[in-house]
């Protein structure tokens, strides 16, 4: 972590939806001690944040802003030097996100995002990781609904189970919440760059695999594997299950290849849970439209043109809203039931996540890491245990 710094957070986007409530999040309850500033493009929409934050707490009042455009190398430089942990909630990254990433891989600066944007990430992977591994700095993508709950809730099962034992678990998500116009856009741009991402993915493979060849502490014994997911009905969670091809179970297999903790044999599976087979079939059916909607651009920019970003739910939708993953984990004998549940998962939650993980490697004794890594692997029992007491539930069920 490095030292000399001026502000031990930076919160860049912050006059967007979810970076707005980021700030508040960080206003009620990051440490008193905590040195942090808010960082954007429009130095009056920053001020406005400003004053809404010091009717939380009156001394944030003189609360620091930067003036930073993702356009600006220059700028977020400058805010990458000037921090020990930046978040960022600008995206769609792919198009805004990786100067900053970049940034803070050459300054030693750990950053924190709420990316669920594989292309992405995989690409931040291919340019900056090397140069992170020599800063020191931890770059954590999806730090948010995508990929938290499924990253440590996998990770807060795999304690349940028998160690050094081959380990099956699958993770069944259940969500009753409205999306933003960011969250839309980002959506949006990820169906229509799918070719781009194979391709990104296949070079990080061979990428990964030539730095295995290299690296004598990378595990080469060990099986990491996703499971082919097919529709079906599970009784055990009282839903039908299909497949979800989120970024969720890339970042849960990764943190598995990373921790000798997973076992010699580690299997998982991914699943949108639901209640009725014509729902189910009904969600099928649109993510395919959706989709094929995406390839062309006037239907690409008739669904953006749908919510802008910046627009979200109101407070009393956030309140209603919640999520619940439950996780059935198997090894040596033993089968076990946990789950992680909370509110509000694209916002409220979603907020939570990202401000508590970057104070996680701001103030506490972790595991040394570096480059760019799962939550589970650079912050694993301390940011379990910060969700825990910031009200995320990590409970186990009798099997």
């Amino acid at each position: 972590m490095p030292t000399g710094r001026t502000y031990d957070v930076v919160l860049f986007g912050a006059t967007g939806f979810t970076g707005e409530l980021t700030a508040e999040y960080l206003a009620r309850h990051a440490p008193a001690a905590t040195r942090w500033a808010l960082a954007g493009r429009s130095h009056a929409k920053l001020s406005a944040v400003r004053a809404r934050l010091a009717v939380i707490d009156p001394a944030l009042a003189e609360l620091d802003l930067l003036t930073a455009d993702a356009a600006d190398p220059a700028s977020l430089r400058a805010v990458a030097e000037s921090a020990r942990v930046v978040i960022t909630t600008v995206g769609p990254y792919v198009h805004y996100g990786d100067a900053l990433v970049g940034a803070c891989a050459e300054a030693g600066t750990d950053y924190v995002d709420l990316s669920g944007e594989p292309e992405f990430v995989d690409r931040t992977y291919l340019r900056h990781h090397a140069t992170a591994v020599a800063s020191g700095a931890r770059l954590v993508h999806c730090c948010g609904f995508d990929s938290i709950p499924y990253d440590l809730g996998v990770y807060f099962t795999v304690k349940q189970l028998p160690e050094g034992v081959p380990l099956k678990v699958e993770g069944f998500v259940r969500a009753n919440a409205t999306f933003s116009g960011g969250t839309l856009h980002s959506a949006v741009t990820a169906f229509a760059r799918v070719r781009t991402g194979v391709k990104l993915a296949a070079q990080r493979r061979r990428a990964e695999d030539r730095a295995a060849g290299r690296a004598e502490d990378r595990p080469t014994a060990r099986r990491v594997r996703g499971l082919p997911g097919l529709p079906r009905h599970e009784r055990r969670v009282g839903a039908w299950a299909l497949p979800a091809p989120t970024i969720d179970p890339q970042i849960v297999l990764r943190s598995a290849r990373a921790l000798d903790g997973y076992g010699p044999d580690f299997a998982y599976g991914h699943y949108l849970a639901v209640r009725t087979l014509p729902v189910a079939v009904g969600l099928a059916g649109g993510a395919g439209a959706l989709l094929a909607l995406a390839q062309v651009p006037p239907a690409r920019n008739w669904l953006l043109g749908r919510k802008q970003p910046g627009e979200g739910p109101s407070a009393e939708k956030r309140a209603k809203s919640w999520f619940k993953v439950v996780f059935l984990g198997e090894g040596g004998g033993r089968r076990v039931v946990t789950s992680v549940s909370g509110g509000d998962p694209g916002y409220g939650e979603t907020s939570k996540m990202l401000a508590e993980s970057a104070l996680c490697l701001a103030f506490d004794d972790l595991p040394a890491t570096a480059g760019q890594v799962t939550t589970a692997t650079a912050m694993g029992d301390a940011l379990t245990e910060r969700l825990i007491a910031a009200g995320i539930k990590f409970s186990v069920h009798k099997g």
